[in-house]
């Protein structure tokens, strides 16, 4: 190399190192300033920003919604029925009622099971039978259960008379009940068919008698036969019921072959009371 050519290297190198020491050393607000102008070094490029996190994707099935069923109540309910009658126990255990005898083949056959089965239960008797068969009425009130009056002769349109009318005909029953048994305790009345009006219990009240519903009824009156008033029986029922059931009126063998397993079933499992 030529004497010429490492002076010229030489001063290179030296413009170099002093011009790099100048730019370490300058003002930063005149190097933005140069660099909006376009004659200043150009800018660090700054790191790409990190991408974003994706967000969880929602279900496309929502969530199962449960439905809860309300269990059916198990305890007593309500005693009063419509316009104020009376209608269940007003306890765990149930009652049974029997209508319109006595009669002479059935009531004796009722009484025969509910003694076996040491069940007592209510008999809503109809005047003009009870003059036929007064021993029947005495044999009921000696096997320690309840009387009912069920009308003079089985008046299903009685509620609409006038009150002096109804109050004749319940107490011409009563008077023939207690003919067959003096003193009897007549607590109850039922209206025939259950066609209750406010006339009716009024004069039923002013008496002395609760007016005696019902909410179970295997419409055994129709005949339907025996395992047809069990099934209904025991598929109706509930804490508290008043069952209607009939040992007159008509041939009730369905009802009698009925009870044995009606009155089993009641007693397992809800017990069975006598209504007072």
């Amino acid at each position: 190399m030529s004497h010429r050519s490492a002076v010229t290297a030489a001063l290179v190198v030296l413009a170099l190192l002093v011009g790099g020491r100048w730019m370490m050393g300058r003002d930063p607000a005149e190097t933005v300033a140069q660099q909006r102008l376009g004659v200043g070094p150009a800018p660090a490029a700054s790191p790409a920003p990190p991408p974003p996190e994706a967000s969880p994707t929602p279900s496309s099935s929502p969530a199962p919604t449960v439905t809860r069923t309300p269990k059916k109540p198990s305890g007593p309910r309500s005693t009063i029925g419509p316009l104020g009658t009376k209608r269940t126990t007003g306890t765990k255990r149930v009652a049974l009622t029997f209508d319109d005898g006595p009669h002479p083949e059935w009531t004796p056959k009722i009484l025969d099971q509910l003694r076996a089965a040491r069940v007592r239960a209510t008999f809503c008797l109809v005047g003009t039978e009870v003059r036929k068969y007064p021993a029947l009425v005495a044999r009921i009130v000696r096997e320690g259960h309840t009387l009912c009056n069920h009308t003079w002769h089985h008046e299903l349109d009685l509620g609409t008379k006038p009150p002096a009318e109804i109050k004749a005909n319940l107490e011409a029953t009563n008077r023939e009940i207690r003919k067959a048994v003096p003193g009897a305790k007549i607590k109850f009345f039922r209206h025939p068919g259950g066609k209750w009006t406010p006339a009716a219990i009024a004069v039923a009240r002013d008496l002395g008698m609760i007016s005696l519903d019902w909410d179970v009824d295997p419409q055994d009156w129709a005949k339907p036969g025996a395992k047809a008033v069990h099934d209904r029986v025991i598929g109706a029922v509930r804490p508290g019921s008043i069952v209607l059931l009939h040992d007159g009126g008509g041939d009730r063998s369905g009802t009698l072959g009925a009870c044995p397993a009606v009155l089993r079933d009641l007693k397992r499992r809800y017990g069975i009371t006598l209504l007072r």
